[in-house]
């Protein structure tokens, strides 16, 4: 790839069902604190961002964080570097099938915004699962990359469409809170873990790098897709949140009147298949690349082949469909995969290649002890959201926050109907 044609793939993956969940985020929170969240925690998924590519310059060999891993281990003992490969490289694809997974459920909700819940949720469910799987299956990166120029364009539009009707209809013009007060801890954690995942797409960066023309285009593509994601996502949310009022909806598009939210969810469909795409071919390649590593296999068309990345595609996109049903809810799948997920790939796991690729110069420069500084505290940051999240999560999934799993029961509960 071109490092444009990286950008585009880049920000297809990360403007997707994050932004939808940060309108309500920023009305939870506040608009100060929720705004000044959306660009902080931007600012440092950037930096890690940066990180990875300059990990990468240095080893180029690195396709993954699962290699990653065994490079760091293995500086400790062969055998710490076989754990902690196997270890990363679970980790990763299980981010990539859980993420699948909430895009397979916003499939769902999407469908019964549209229809009215015309008919079972799993029914919807399935379809989505269907068209998800049969998308996924060029086996190149550059393929997908092209689709994801219509995931861009879908919702951007789609969201432009809503803000543009709600700035007009004005539900609940000006009634906004610029610091919310006392809030639980439970509630205030949920809208801050929607946030992280707004910014999760640093799992699949090793694997972006690996198919650039030229590799040490990345920060470009890196610079490209962040600038565009945190601009985007502050406009939306602070423009939602003040003319739809606390009640703001998640997903946003559903504080419109129920036409327009309709044909807003119409348009952002192929954004919901799409970036879901993405995630499963990076996943799926990770897999597939991992069977046949070594052999001719890998870029042939034959029967072997063909069979195997089929059937990895399809085992990898039924998994997810199982999650989806299981934690129907959508903003409490989204905090549990921040949570579970986002927090290591996004700001931990960075840090610690950063610490490890300077050791033993970690204080030879005023400029090396402020980033090693930095670093232990990014580390530090991503270890509380995981733990805190983590905790949030398993309080609201005791409390039967998700839903009833694999129900046909409609998935869509418009918060904001009350006031239109």
């Amino acid at each position: 790839m071109e490092w444009w044609h990286a950008g585009i793939l880049m920000l297809a993956e990360t403007i997707s069902l994050g932004v939808l969940a940060l309108p309500q985020a920023v009305a939870i929170l506040g608009l100060v604190p929720g705004l000044l969240l959306i660009l902080g925690l931007g600012l440092v998924a950037t930096y890690t961002g940066y990180i990875i590519g300059q990990f990468k310059e240095a080893y180029p060999a690195m396709q993954s964080f699962a290699d990653c891993g065994e490079l760091v281990g293995r500086s400790i003992s062969p055998l710490v570097g076989c754990i902690c490969r196997e270890i990363m490289a679970a980790s990763q694809v299980l981010i990539l099938v859980f993420i699948m997974g909430a895009h397979i459920l916003s499939f769902a909700i999407a469908m019964n915004a549209m229809t009215d819940h015309a008919t079972c949720t799993i029914t919807f469910s399935v379809a989505g699962l269907v068209v998800c799987f049969v998308m996924g299956l060029p086996r190149t990166l550059k393929a997908v990359s092209y689709l994801s120029v219509f995931s861009c364009v879908s919702v951007i539009v789609s969201v432009a469409i809503a803000m543009i009707a709600i700035g007009v209809t004005k539900p609940d013009m000006g009634h906004i809170v610029v610091v919310h007060n006392g809030i639980p801890l439970v509630k205030g954690l949920g809208p801050v873990m929607n946030i992280v995942l707004a910014y999760a797409g640093h799992v699949a960066f090793f694997g972006f790098c690996s198919e650039l023309k030229k590799p040490r285009d990345f920060p470009k593509a890196l610079a490209f897709m962040q600038i565009s994601a945190i601009s985007f996502y502050m406009l939306i949310a602070a423009i939602i949140y003040y003319y739809a009022g606390p009640l703001v909806a998640s997903p946003a598009l559903g504080s419109a009147s129920p036409i327009v939210r309709k044909i807003c969810f119409g348009i952002a469909v192929p954004t919901i298949i799409i970036a879901g795409v993405i995630n499963g071919s990076v996943g799926c390649k990770y897999i597939y690349v991992r069977i046949w590593k070594g052999t001719n296999v890998i870029h042939q068309n034959s029967v072997k082949s063909l069979g195997s990345w089929i059937g990895i595609c399809a085992v990898s996109w039924a998994v997810s469909w199982i999650i989806a049903e299981a934690v129907p809810n959508f903003n409490l799948l989204l905090g549990l995969i921040a949570a579970l997920f986002c927090s290591w790939f996004s700001f931990c796991l960075p840090a610690s290649l950063w610490l490890w690729m300077n050791h033993g110069r970690w204080f030879s420069s005023s400029r090396k002890v402020t980033l090693t500084i930095l670093n232990i505290g990014i580390f530090c940051l991503g270890a509380t959201i995981c733990i805190m999240g983590m905790w949030s999560s398993g309080v609201e999934l005791r409390q039967g926050s998700a839903g009833k799993p694999f129900s046909c029961e409609s998935n869509w509960h418009p918060m904001a109907e009350s006031n239109l």
